[in-house]
């Protein structure tokens, strides 16, 4: 394993025009991968197969070394041995770095009824503070004693029926199913998240003999196991939000038409009918496959992002560069992250003009021919629709703080170089 060297200064050039054909195959989900990997500490052995080899994988992994667990990842298969698990040589440098180091806390709290880390780094699209998650922990007796810049929570061994509400947090919610199948009596969140992602954690407790049910008014509830499956074998699900993108890239510059393979579409609904009032041409073949085609005439929408299953987040920078080839004017209305809209900044210099109604509003202008300029981004689906904007801007275009598509896709840039996207690695100078 190696981790991605943040301070290595590269930016991205992309060559313009391409129309571009083929097949793609979608990769495993980061969002799944990461908090099921931090759940596997709860049992003895996992092997988790279809793991995505990325920046933070392999971050969080280091991390997990750290503990004394025992870590092979050979292609995409990772293998985790917790048996012997401590807390002598931690790595806090890392946990500062990397906002999912979060997700550690009920795996150590189980096992060693005290954890004292520093606060994980966070990202660039909004506050999203660890009291929230502090205020959960205590709900379900733990004391929190922390000082300064770390983390410090302990058990106090109370243990009765509990009621949480989550607020629809997908963290959060991860955090309450794991931080609870082993505590006794029964534990009903309220308000959970419900993402794919977060289902797929349930789906590897349950396999690993936790008593969990799922209802679609957005509860969960946890009943007490004695203990968990001590050796499991798992399969993390594909990434909806990676076939999304691929939805977008290629309504925009497919040739003629591209197949996303594992396509996740039972998950797709809200973003796919917004694709189909925008004009986006698509058609679901068989075992979820997805073939989208060069659209054109595309037409402005309305849309809001939400939980899901409304709009993701995610997936409101890359579908406001299709809107930006749609006839007439769109709106965007982000309600998830107060900074989420600041990459228009960045595409003002590609010579398109969008309208800031406030923090969370946003008017795109359509049909309107980008530019080549250098750009940069401010977060990693920030950066993914910068790409978009390139293959559809004329000349060559450059973009800089390319360690987040490192971070969190698993060669995407490959991906596209066999579509026959020009497009390369080169130094920032």
């Amino acid at each position: 394993m190696e981790l991605i060297n943040l301070n290595k200064k590269t930016m991205l050039k992309i060559k313009w025009w391409q129309q571009i054909s083929w097949t793609v195959e979608i990769s495993w989900s980061k969002n799944a991968s990461l908090p099921i990997i931090a759940a596997s500490l709860l049992v003895g052995r996992a092997t988790l197969n279809n793991v995505p080899k990325i920046g933070d994988v392999f971050t969080f992994l280091e991390i997990i070394k750290s503990l004394n667990v025992q870590v092979e990842f050979i292609w995409n298969t990772l293998k985790i041995d917790s048996t012997k698990m401590n807390l002598d040589n931690v790595n806090t440098e890392l946990i500062k770095k990397i906002r999912v180091g979060i997700l550690l806390l009920p795996s150590i709290l189980n096992k060693f009824g005290d954890v004292n880390i520093p606060y994980p780094g966070w990202c660039n699209i909004g506050k999203r503070p660890i009291d929230e998650h502090i205020k959960w922990f205590k709900a379900i007796w733990y004391s929190d004693i922390s000082k300064w810049e770390n983390v410090h929570l302990r058990w106090e061994a109370k243990s009765w029926n509990v009621e949480l509400s989550a607020w629809f947090a997908v963290t959060a919610t991860e955090n309450l199913i794991t931080a609870n199948v082993l505590r006794e009596w029964k534990t009903t969140i309220h308000m959970a998240a419900i993402e794919p992602h977060v289902i797929n954690l349930i789906e590897f407790f349950k396999k690993a003999w936790a008593d969990i049910s799922i209802a679609y008014n957005h509860k969960i509830e946890i009943t007490w196991v004695k203990e968990l499956k001590k050796d499991i074998e798992f399969r993390i699900i594909n990434d909806y939000i990676e076939a999304w993108t691929f939805v977008i890239f290629w309504a925009l510059t497919s040739k003629e038409y591209i197949d996303i393979n594992n396509a996740r579409i039972s998950d797709l609904t809200c973003f796919l009918e917004k694709c189909k009032e925008a004009w986006v041409k698509m058609e679901n073949r068989w075992n979820d496959i997805l073939r989208v085609y060069r659209s054109e005439n595309l037409k402005a929408v309305k849309f809001q992002t939400n939980i899901f299953p409304g709009f993701p987040t995610d997936l409101q920078s890359p579908f406001a560069i299709l809107l930006t080839q749609a006839d007439w004017i769109s709106k965007i209305q982000e309600i998830m992250f107060e900074w989420r809209l600041n990459y228009l900044v960045e595409i003002e210099k590609m010579k398109w003009h969008p309208a800031m109604l406030n923090p969370h509003e946003a008017l795109i202008f359509g049909k309107t021919k980008l530019h080549a300029s250098t750009v940069s981004s401010w977060d990693l689906r920030a950066w993914i629709a910068m790409i978009i904007a390139w293959l559809i801007a004329e000349w060559d275009t450059y973009i800089t703080n390319v360690e987040y598509i490192k971070r969190w896709y698993e060669d995407i840039i490959g991906k596209m170089q066999k579509l026959w996207v020009v497009i390369e690695d080169v130094d920032n100078v």
